[in-house]
């Protein structure tokens, strides 16, 4: 997957008195995780899936209706591996890091997953992992007790080189064609959301890493 990681000091979410002079690297990894660590990320998270389940809880689904779930820091946390590592990125440790399949659930987009199942939608797991990562996914998601979904949706070798939101966006437009009416997407990045066939857009907090 093809990651384009931007230190926490580009985001301004989180900075107080932005200035033109960059944030110290070490004082925005600081933010980073006195923003996980304190409650503030869960917080976050269970007003974001309330809001949701209004939103979703409004729509009558019928047997073609379905929302599209991202899996990385949407459906699993690598905080704790990104926090071990110091925030960086080293491509062949985040492979053999999925390749394990022992990424912790999120549990408030579980929470959303189980009532969205629960009220009849169809669930797309759509994500910028490789072919080759599909499997070590899949086992992953069924441990965590996502066993009912429609498909689980990774990169071909001739989408390697397809940004994040053109990969995606092509990927929800065939689904369309297929037939299926997108009512939401969910993801961490604004990559995951928007383009076309995007239904109820609900963005869940990343101050870790941005993907375009």
């Amino acid at each position: 997957m093809n990651k384009t990681r931007v230190v926490f000091f580009l985001l301004t979410t989180l900075l107080a008195g932005c200035s033109s002079a960059p944030l110290n690297l070490e004082i925005a990894k600081e933010r980073v995780m006195k923003y996980y660590n304190s409650g503030k990320y869960d917080s976050d998270l269970n007003e974001i899936v309330k809001h949701a389940e209004n939103k979703f809880g409004s729509i009558t689904p019928d047997d073609s209706t379905a929302i599209v779930f991202d899996i990385d820091e949407t459906i699993f946390s690598s905080y704790e591996f990104e926090k071990q590592i110091g925030f960086g990125y080293v491509d062949s440790m985040w492979y053999n890091y999925l390749s394990e399949s022992k990424e912790p659930v999120i549990k408030q987009t579980k929470s959303l997953y189980d009532f969205l199942i629960g009220k009849g939608f169809k669930i797309i797991f759509l994500t910028g992992r490789n072919i080759d990562q599909y499997n070590a996914t899949y086992k992953n998601l069924i441990y965590n007790g996502f066993t009912k979904f429609d498909t689980l949706i990774v990169r071909q070798p001739n989408e390697y080189d397809f940004t994040a939101q053109k990969f995606k966006s092509i990927k929800r437009v065939k689904l369309t064609n297929k037939g299926y009416k997108i009512a939401g997407t969910v993801g961490d990045q604004y990559s995951d959301l928007d383009g076309p066939d995007h239904g109820v857009q609900v963005k869940i907090p990343n101050y870790i890493y941005i993907i375009k």
